[in-house]
């Protein structure tokens, strides 16, 4: 990346030195092996499904003759059962037990208010519910809820458009409940809510099994306390996340786990979003988000840099831009992948996390607006294959650390990046700011093994501190003016990693690249020494880059021929 702020205003005068140390495998430490601790590693709770999920919680089977039948039937139904009330097209449940509903009814709704230690199971068998002001289904009161569809059935839940208050709980969703909520099923369930969200449940919500076609003006499915998915097929197209967690009072709480699943998820908000934690075990993703990455318009030469380096954007636009989140997989807290397929097209960053993210397998193809895979902590990746064909950066964390892997990544920017701050590059990011880019300790990319194939417009690997090859095959091309394949602001180390690179800076990264070949085509070790490029084939005094051919003063380039008190550019034109 081009080092913003005070780095250019002092660039002429740190050119002779190198800005990235190198220390060859002959005077370096022996890596440590993967299965240690890594530098900088962060302890991530790697959550089970037995702790997800009861017996209960997957359970779909139900008892037809001991269970109480309810009939709708337009604006009415009829039970035989004194636990269930009937006032017109509303239907009440007062006590735990199993509930078989099949039927219509045109304007109703069906609600359940139950001891707060009663467990009751709603069976959808054939319904089709719509309430024109309120949710199709209301969970006033229970310990908790299990709404089950009969195999084979078909049943359909709507919300007309608006939402009129019955009692002091705020409804907001075709399904809205109190307490914790269990869907779960071998039929399909279809909700629709023209306003509000589809299912929310404002303790825990958990779906087993079944088939989802949901369709909201806000979030898709909702949970305050935690959204679980153990397995089932779901088809989610929101006006806002397609998944949400969110608990504003408890930090631990309002977290996402994804055991397993088939999801398609298009969302004007994030896919997937927790204020907590986000775990995914296993299960086939395809995300949307906004219009896709191609509606971002990401060209250098949009991005204009005034005096000193400082970004310049329109104000208009990046406030719009930063007033919707359209993230693919989101999590305040950590991001913890352990398997699974996923196929994203996000507006914003494919995978984001404001703590750590863990990858230890799967497969994954993101096209991302911003950054396919962003942390605002440490990225530790473990193993997985990664085809990111289209992104701004690659993979971004305070620190990079990876063991295995493939990756094929094609970046407007960098491929992978190690710098210090919260995400602000790219899509609603206004540009990196420079104390957001000041190396430290905690940057550094370490690299044990894998595959990389990496084309980029900024650097292919950039570390705002130490970075370090222990093995891997790298082959990375810089396309970008004044970056470099290989840079870093720290100690450079190849402890055996295979690295061509198309500018000759593995032999001194960071050193004024620009993508272009050394002469005679040499690659792979045979770099200028310094890590100089002669750029079209001519010497400059002392080995210097005087761009062009020309000779600026001192030495220094001038970039303009302009000549600047002690070699300085100011990159504007004005003598300093």
């Amino acid at each position: 990346m081009i080092k913003r702020g005070i780095v250019l205003v002092l660039f002429a005068v740190l050119f002779a030195f190198s800005g990235c140390s190198f220390t060859g495998a002959a005077e370096s430490e022996s890596p440590s092996s993967k299965a240690d601790t890594t530098e900088g590693e962060r302890q991530v709770s790697i959550k089970s499904a037995s702790e997800m999920f009861t017996d209960r919680d997957k359970e779909i089977g139900y008892d037809e003759e001991t269970s109480a039948h309810i009939t709708l039937s337009g604006d009415g139904a009829f039970s035989d059962s004194d636990a269930v009330q009937i006032s017109g097209s509303r239907v009440t449940v007062t006590d735990e037990g199993t509930y078989i509903f099949s039927g219509a009814l045109e304007d109703g709704m069906i609600v359940v208010n139950a001891e707060d230690t009663d467990q009751v199971q709603l069976v959808l068998d054939n319904v089709q519910i719509t309430s024109a002001d309120s949710a199709a289904i209301y969970v006033m009161e229970a310990d908790q809820v299990f709404l089950t569809t009969a195999s084979g059935s078909e049943n359909t839940l709507a919300n007309g458009g608006a939402y009129v208050a019955m009692d002091d709980n705020h409804i907001d969703a075709a399904i809205f409940s109190k307490s914790d909520l269990t869907l779960n099923g071998a039929g399909t369930l279809t909700v629709t809510a023209a306003a509000g969200h589809g299912i929310v449940s404002k303790d825990d919500l958990a779906l087993t099994s079944g088939t989802y076609e949901i369709t909201a003006a806000s979030h898709g499915l909702s949970g305050k306390d935690s959204v679980r998915i153990a397995s089932g097929t779901y088809s989610i197209t929101s006006g806002k996340d397609g998944i949400h967690a969110e608990n504003g009072d408890d930090a631990s709480k309002g977290f996402l786990y994804v055991a397993g699943g088939d999801f398609k998820i298009t969302s004007q908000g994030d896919g997937m979003s927790a204020s907590s934690d986000q775990q995914i075990s296993d299960g086939t993703f395809a995300i949307t988000t906004g219009e896709g990455s191609a509606s971002v318009d990401m060209k250098t030469e949009a991005r204009e840099f005034g005096p000193r380096g400082n970004f310049q954007a329109d104000a208009a636009t990046v406030e719009e831009e930063d007033s919707v989140s359209q993230k693919g997989m989101k999590a305040d807290g950590a991001v913890t992948i352990t398997g699974g397929s996923f196929t994203a097209d996000t507006a914003d960053d494919s995978i984001h996390a404001g703590g750590d993210i863990l990858i230890t397998g799967g497969e994954y193809e993101l096209k991302s607006g911003d950054d396919a895979i962003h942390s605002d902590a440490a990225v530790a990746i473990q193993n997985g294959t990664f085809a990111i064909p289209y992104c701004y950066e690659g993979i971004e964390g305070l620190s990079v650390t990876v063991d295995d892997g493939i990756f094929d990544i094609t970046s407007q920017d960098d491929g992978f990046n190690a710098a210090g701050g919260t995400d602000g590059s790219g899509f609603g990011g206004g540009g990196p700011q420079p104390e957001q880019f000041s190396g430290n300790s905690d940057n550094f990319i370490t690299i044990h093994g894998g595959e990389f194939r990496i084309v980029s417009g900024g650097d292919c690997i950039d570390s705002n501190g130490a970075l370090t090859i222990n093995g891997g095959i790298l082959q990375l091309t810089c396309n970008g003016n004044g970056n470099t394949a290989l840079d870093c602001d720290g100690t450079y180390t190849n402890n055996g990693g295979d690295v061509t690179t198309n500018d000759g800076s593995e032999n001194n990264p960071g050193q004024m690249g620009g993508g272009m070949e050394p002469p005679g085509g040499r690659d792979k070790g045979m770099g200028n020494p310094g890590g100089m490029n002669e750029q079209e084939g001519k010497e400059p005094p002392g080995g210097m880059d005087g761009q062009g051919g020309m000779e600026p003063p001192d030495g220094m380039d001038g970039q303009g021929g302009m000549e600047f008190p002690g070699g300085m550019d100011d990159q504007s034109g004005i003598e300093i």
